[in-house]
């Protein structure tokens, strides 16, 4: 009779939890609706390792067919996507293509008008992940701008956004405002690329107000209720798709004392502490090449708590960003004056989250508190939809 149960109990978690990813066509992947507008113009490329089409770089693609690039732009982590989280990004000639590479991330984070002269269009295709403190946005508004200012032409071949099946998270004071967190948006907005753009040009969050030349070329297939499996990681440390589904709510213990498995071969999967010995799972950090070189408490044994099997499945089905694991951690974390560090602010987007989690506000108090600015949010992000929503 046990065994029995135990079968039907399995099946009946197979079933529940057997979520499929979509079959989805990038906005790259449509060349037929691109390709012949940019013959015969001079363009810049806003890329990354995910400019895929299929499994030939964007750039690779474009300069087959005969289309004139005469510069890169690389957001952070790179061209090739093997910088570590926040390390300085330095231009350079691509080895490859020979064209220059000019960094978004490093000394500057906007195009000049030098970097952009002679340029009819820019292409920018970047697979983003959906969170607000997820840098790609950001270099998203600094180009807008240089292309407003310069009147020039953007040309968005968009992705889907795997965390796109829900809006969730405080929203950002423009008091706040960093690099890591640029628009009064939720941690989690439930927008692709193209959507955010138009939000960015209509909502008047360009400088002055200006508003840049958009074009974009959609996805087909996709909608708000897809699950999307990106078939290369969007950065280093987002390694998995179990890492994409956490980074939302693994991403704000970076403005913590807390390390979140940088230097392992499961970043963002696992949160751990020295000191949390209570705790019976551990790992060790070490130097690894694209994945931290020097990451918290290199060398040490961390305790804490192993999410890897957590699965897209438990935030498909509950479409909200967890506090319950910073919340615990700051419970159990010795010296609660040296839990938190001036990066949460920033990442939050707040500072009402670190006083409601020292004040020991249960995660649906904190969650009630988000409103009414997310729902208002919300109405702001109908405006903007280019496919069909989850709600």
């Amino acid at each position: 009779m046990k065994f029995l149960f135990f079968i039907f109990f399995t099946f009946t978690l197979n079933v529940l939890y057997s979520i499929e990813y979509a079959s989805i066509k990038t906005g790259a992947e449509r060349t037929e609706l691109y390709f012949p507008e940019l013959k015969g113009k001079t363009i810049a490329v806003v890329a990354n390792q995910t400019s895929l089409i299929g499994e030939t770089h964007l750039v690779d693609s474009l300069i087959s067919s005969g289309i004139n690039i005469k510069k890169i732009f690389c957001p952070e982590h790179g061209f090739r996507g093997t910088a570590d989280a926040g390390a300085h990004v330095a231009n350079y000639t691509d080895s490859k293509t020979k064209i220059p590479v000019i960094s978004l991330y490093g000394d500057k984070k906007k195009p000049s008008a030098e970097d952009l002269a002679g340029i009819d269009i820019i292409v920018f295709d970047i697979q983003d992940v959906g969170v607000r403190f997820y840098t790609y946005i950001s270099t998203l508004h600094y180009v807008m701008e240089s292309c407003a200012e310069n009147k020039i032409q953007l040309m968005i071949l968009d992705r889907p956004n795997p965390n796109g099946f829900y809006v969730d998270g405080p929203v950002l004071e423009v008091k706040h405002k960093s690099f890591v967190g640029m628009h009064p948006v939720p941690l989690v907005h439930g927008m692709t690329i193209a959507e955010y753009a138009q939000m960015i040009n209509n909502e008047g969050w360009l400088v002055n107000g200006e508003k840049c030349e958009l074009k974009y070329i959609l996805c087909d297939g996709y909608n708000h209720t897809n699950l999307y499996n990106l078939p290369v990681k969007p950065s280093p440390n987002l390694s998995t798709m179990n890492s994409v589904f956490l980074y939302p709510s693994l991403g704000l213990f970076e403005g913590t004392v807390m390390s979140v498995g940088r230097g392992t071969d499961f970043p963002f999967q696992v949160v751990g502490h020295p000191t949390l010995k209570t705790e019976k799972f551990s790992f060790t950090p070490v130097a690894k090449k694209g994945a931290s070189m020097n990451p918290p408490f290199k060398g040490q044994v961390c305790y804490g708590f192993d999410l890897r099997n957590i699965g897209e499945d438990y935030f498909y089905n509950r479409k909200v960003i967890d506090l319950q694991w910073l919340i615990k951690s700051y419970n159990k974390f010795g010296d609660k004056k040296k839990y938190f560090n001036s990066f949460l602010t920033k990442l939050a987007g707040t500072t009402e989250l670190k006083t409601q989690i020292i004040s020991g506000l249960t995660e649906d108090e904190i969650r009630k508190s988000w409103e009414p600015k997310l729902s208002q949010f919300k109405e702001i992000r109908k405006k903007y939809l280019l496919y069909e929503d989850f709600e």
